[in-house]
């Protein structure tokens, strides 16, 4: 399986996006990051769409998960 660069940029180019649409986004997980984000953490989310319907989830948090959001909040800051 091979590796298309070209998807690098469209990740990149739509993390950038997404990021302008969001800008509260990765500072709220760098400021999670150094306070609450630990092994044993539990993170909650919900999404209300237009109509009112409400879906929610929670997860608790790993150690892998530490470091996929370091490596985000890195890759963020060198973005900027």
């Amino acid at each position: 399986m091979g590796f298309n660069p070209a998807d690098l940029f469209r990740v990149k180019s739509a993390a950038a996006k997404f990021n302008a649409n969001h800008p509260k986004l990765i500072p709220f997980f760098g400021a999670a990051k150094n306070k609450a984000m630990t092994p044993g953490s539990v993170i909650e989310i919900s999404i209300t769409d237009p109509n009112g319907e409400r879906i929610e989830t929670n997860l608790r948090v790993q150690e892998s998960d530490v470091e996929f959001i370091n490596l985000l909040t890195e890759m963020a800051a060198k973005n900027q």
